[in-house]
């Protein structure tokens, strides 16, 4: 079923008053554990992009970011977006999705990610949904994703009509990239993290190190603590990529309740990343990045489910190692989670608005 994302009940939607130049914005609106994504099913200029020069999905990301952040900036901040606000742009074709079914670019409020768990699960449901899978087969279909890290795979309930969950994905090859790391972190203290890839890098420490409960301390506590470990690992830890110095930046940090052995019971974390935005699902890439570390340290073993709790709104993703991949003792992970549609909106620009464009307001 390819969905239109009209209006429906009869007559045509009428468009307030706009620039001719201007751009006209579809979306579709989806949330993953509570997690928002504005999916901007196509923009244009970044398949003219793509196709034109031949580019890399990180080679895209750039030139995007380069040519159209009024774009990224224009849906995900105000007064369209809003701080928590996180985006995807759909392209499709040419060597950027590289024989995938769709390739996809990941927005959020400062900027450009190179991995989204989050929006991967609803991705793979919107695939299915708006036709970009051409014969999808029940009762699960494979959705082939190419993102700026690298390929993923989303596994997509199908029922012959429309899509379900829970939706999983089998990630990138995550590792350790450090483990017991002491960083000096001001007005803190020394504490001691790990650093995990899972398609973009963070750092991880429990709350307690910092003086804090992830499920009882004021999030606004929990945003400065861990965006004061972020800056610090920053300045005091050189990251390197194996593939690609492109993807040698560290995202953000998770705080967790400390509860890394192994258990049937859910762990709880809350991620902060890029400029103070705070995660509101348990954080795919960041699941991923934590299997990884938890298996790298011999606290899981292969094909143990582990269940993540975001702090912020109780959502529950699961992960699981799935298996060894290379060097750096990496693994694939298998994260799975929920995501749900919640609408369609258009959006325009008036050219006489000062604020046509958006402002960042935290």
């Amino acid at each position: 079923m390819a969905a239109d994302g009209g209006g429906g009940g009869g007559g045509e939607r009428r468009l307030p008053p706009h620039s001719p130049s201007g751009p006209v914005l579809q979306t579709v609106e989806m949330h993953t554990g509570g997690e928002p994504l504005r999916i901007i099913p196509r923009l244009e200029a970044a398949e003219e992009a793509a196709a034109a020069g031949g580019l890399s999905l990180l080679s895209l990301r750039r030139e995007v970011a380069a040519t159209q952040d009024h774009v990224r900036r224009a849906l995900v901040h105000e007064p369209r977006g809003h701080a928590g606000m996180y985006g995807a742009v759909v392209v499709r074709g040419g060597a950027a999705a590289a024989g995938a079914h769709l390739a996809a670019l990941f927005l959020h409020g400062a900027g450009y990610s190179a991995m989204c768990g989050h929006a991967v699960l609803a991705l793979g449901r919107f695939a299915l949904d708006y036709g970009l899978v051409a014969a999808p087969s029940r009762p699960e279909t494979a959705v082939r994703l190419r993102c700026p890290c690298g390929p993923v795979t989303a596994f997509v309930p199908w029922d012959g009509r429309r899509s379900g969950n829970p939706v999983r994905f089998h990630s990138v090859p995550a590792f350790a990239a450090a483990t017991d790391l002491a960083i000096d972190v001001p007005d803190h203290g020394r504490v001691v993290v790990d650093i995990g890839y899972g398609g973009t890098f963070y750092a991880f420490l429990s709350a307690e190190q910092l003086g804090l409960d992830v499920c009882s301390s004021k999030t606004r506590d929990l945003v400065n603590a861990a965006s004061a470990v972020t800056e610090a690992v920053k300045k005091q830890f050189k990251l390197h990529h194996p593939e690609s110095e492109d993807l040698a930046f560290l995202y953000g940090t998770i705080l967790t309740d400390g509860k890394d052995a192994f258990s049937e019971e859910p762990t709880t974390n809350i991620c902060v990343f890029a400029d103070e935005q705070v995660d509101r699902s348990p954080t795919g890439s960041g699941v991923t990045a934590r299997i990884a570390l938890q298996y790298h340290k011999g606290l899981i073993q292969l094909n143990q489910t582990r269940t993540f709790r975001s702090s912020t709104t109780g959502s529950l993703f699961t992960g699981k190692a799935e298996a060894k991949f290379g060097d750096y003792n990496a693994v694939i992970v298998e994260v799975s989670g929920e995501a749900f549609y919640t609408g369609t909106a258009t959006f325009t620009v008036e050219e006489e608005d000062p604020l046509k464009h958006g402002f960042f307001f935290k």
